[in-house]
């Protein structure tokens, strides 16, 4: 595997993740709980612990991206001290 792809990888896989916490956060924020316990605030609560749930999946993989960047990152200076 080539440096340039496992940086694009890396890339990639953060600013996926960073978007999946943008759009679950813009959820959260638009979303009230009314103060009734209804069926329609029941599948409010619902709603929001799912975008939470999506936040610390977004969280994650914007980590393994950074993670990935790191490594490319470690082998290109092997690489280079190697050539050197």
């Amino acid at each position: 595997m080539q440096i340039n792809s496992l940086l694009s990888a890396g890339l990639g896989a953060y600013q996926a993740g960073q978007q999946r916490v943008d759009q679950a956060s813009a959820v959260v924020a638009d979303r009230t709980l009314p103060a009734a316990e209804t069926s329609q605030a029941m599948a409010d609560t619902v709603e929001l612990t799912e975008q939470l749930v999506q936040m610390k999946v977004g969280e994650h993989q914007a980590n393994a991206g950074v993670r990935l960047l790191q490594t490319a990152d470690e082998v290109l200076g092997t690489l280079v001290n190697t050539k050197a």
